[in-house]
C-alpha cells in the first residue's frame, strides 16, 4: 500500500510531496519516503520507532525517535490519515501509551489538589495552633504593622481614622498603657501591647498580631463602668498573649503567608491582600475565647475588676439592632449563654488591690473621645459657611 503525503526532513524549511511504503514485516519493517515526483527514495524510518504528533482535524502527523525534531510527515484528509495508522500499527500503542500518561498525570496532578484542598480546609486550621509557635516574634511584629497600617488606611477611606487621643501622657493613655503593663505581666508574652482608641461609628474592639488592639469609641460610648472597659482590654490582651490574631491570619492565608515564609517577605504583597480587613472581622475558634476569657479571669483576680462586665457589656450592644450591623462586637465575639455562666462564675470578691481604674482615669478614659471644648462649634461654623 502507498500513500500520499507531505515531508519535513527537520533540517531545512522545504516541504515535499512524497509516497511512502512499508518494506518487510514484524520488527525489521521500514518506512520507506519517496519523492513523489523522481522517485528517489528520501528516508527510511523504522516503523516500530514511529509516533504521532498534534496535528489538525482530519490529519495525521508522524515523527521518528531517531530523526531530527522537526522532521515529519502529514497525511491529509480522513481516509489517508486512516490509511496510515492501518499501515503503522506502532502508531496505535504509541497513542495508548500517551494516553495512559496523560491519564497518569491528570490523576496525580487531581489528587494532589485534592490534598492540597484538605489541608488547607482542614489541616491548617487544625495546625495553626503549632504552627504559630514556629513564626519568630520579630516577624509577627512587622506583619502586625503592615495590617495596622492596612486597618488605619482602610478607616481612613471609609470614615476617617482619628486616634481620640494621640497624647501618650495624657491621664487616660498612661491608665491604660498601666494596665495593659500589669495584664501581661508574668506572661513571658515578647510583644509589648499597644492599644489605640480610635474614633468611628462601629462598635467594635480586636487585637492583632505584634501586641497591637483597637477600641473604637462607640463601643466605649456603649461602656458603662470601668469594669467593662477593663473585661474588654483583659480579655483582647488575652488573643495577644496567646497569638491568636497570628493563629488566625495562619488560618485564613496559609497560602499568602507560605509564600512569605519562602521569599522571606512577611511584610509585603504576599501578606497584604485584604488581611487587615480579615483581622478586623476575625471570628476566634470557641477554644480561643474561652482562653481569651480564662486570661481576662486571671487579670480580673490580679488587677481587682469583675470579669463578667465584658458579658454585661456584649449584651448592651447586642440589644441595638442598629449598632451591631458590619463588624459589630457580637459577630467577632459571640456571646453564649455557657460563656455568660463562666464569666459570672469568675466573680472577683477580694478587692484589697483597689480598682483596675481610679474614678479619675475611669473619667478620662470615658471622654477621651469627646471633642475638645469648642470644637463641636467650630465644626457647626464651619458647616454653615461652607
Amino acid at each position: 500500500m502507498e500513500l500520499t503525503a507531505r515531508y519535513h526532513d527537520g533540517l531545512v524549511a522545504e516541504v515535499r510531496d512524497v509516497i511512502c511504503r512499508i518494506e518487510g514485516e514484524g520488527p525489521a519493517s521500514a518506512l520507506v519516503i519517496t519523492d513523489l515526483q523522481s522517485r528517489a527514495e528520501l528516508e527510511r524510518w523504522h516503523a516500530g520507532e514511529v509516533f504521532p504528533l498534534y496535528g489538525r482535524r482530519a490529519e495525521l502527523r508522524i515523527g521518528a525517535a531517531s530523526k531530527p525534531h522537526g522532521a515529519r510527515l502529514v497525511f491529509s484528509g480522513y481516509p489517508d490519515a486512516s490509511r496510515a495508522q492501518a499501515l503503522l500499527p506502532a502508531l496505535a500503542v504509541k497513542h495508548r501509551e500517551e494516553r495512559g500518561k496523560q491519564l497518569r498525570a491528570m490523576g496525580i496532578a487531581t489528587a494532589a489538589l485534592v490534598s492540597v484542598i484538605v489541608a488547607y480546609v482542614f489541616g491548617v486550621p487544625l495546625l495553626a495552633s503549632r504552627i504559630v509557635g514556629l513564626v519568630p516574634p520579630e516577624l509577627e511584629e512587622r506583619l502586625g504593622e503592615t495590617v495596622v497600617a492596612q486597618i488605619e488606611g482602610a478607616l481612613k477611606a471609609e470614615a476617617g481614622f482619628e486616634v481620640c487621643d494621640p497624647d501618650p501622657d495624657s491621664l487616660a493613655n498612661r491608665a491604660i498603657a498601666r494596665f495593659a503593663a500589669k495584664a501581661v505581666e508574668g506572661t513571658g508574652t515578647p510583644f509589648t501591647p499597644d492599644i489605640k482608641v480610635i474614633r468611628t461609628t462601629v462598635p467594635n474592639a480586636f487585637a492583632l498580631p505584634g501586641g497591637h488592639s483597637f477600641y473604637f469609641s462607640a463601643l466605649l460610648d456603649q461602656t458603662e463602668t470601668a469594669d467593662e472597659f477593663a473585661g474588654v482590654m483583659a480579655h483582647e490582651l488575652g488573643h495577644v498573649v496567646h497569638r491568636h490574631g497570628m493563629e488566625q491570619l495562619i488560618s485564613t492565608s496559609a497560602t499568602g503567608l507560605l509564600i512569605g515564609f519562602i521569599l522571606g517577605d512577611m511584610t509585603g504583597l504576599s501578606v497584604a491582600g485584604g488581611v487587615g480587613a480579615a483581622l478586623i472581622d476575625s471570628r476566634f475558634s470557641r477554644e480561643a475565647e474561652r482562653q481569651a476569657d480564662r486570661f481576662a479571669a486571671d487579670v480580673a483576680r490580679r488587677l481587682a475588676f469583675q470579669p463578667v462586665g465584658l458579658a454585661s457589656l456584649l449584651e448592651r450592644v447586642a440589644a441595638d439592632d442598629q449598632m451591631t450591623q458590619a463588624l459589630a462586637l457580637l459577630s467577632t465575639h459571640p456571646l453564649t449563654s455557657e460563656r455568660r455562666q463562666a464569666l459570672e462564675a469568675l466573680t472577683v470578691t477580694d478587692t484589697s488591690l483597689g480598682p483596675a481604674f481610679t474614678a479619675a482615669e475611669w473619667q478620662a478614659i470615658k471622654t477621651m473621645c469627646a471633642p475638645a471644648p469648642g470644637a463641636a462649634a467650630d465644626r457647626d461654623k464651619t458647616d454653615k459657611n461652607g
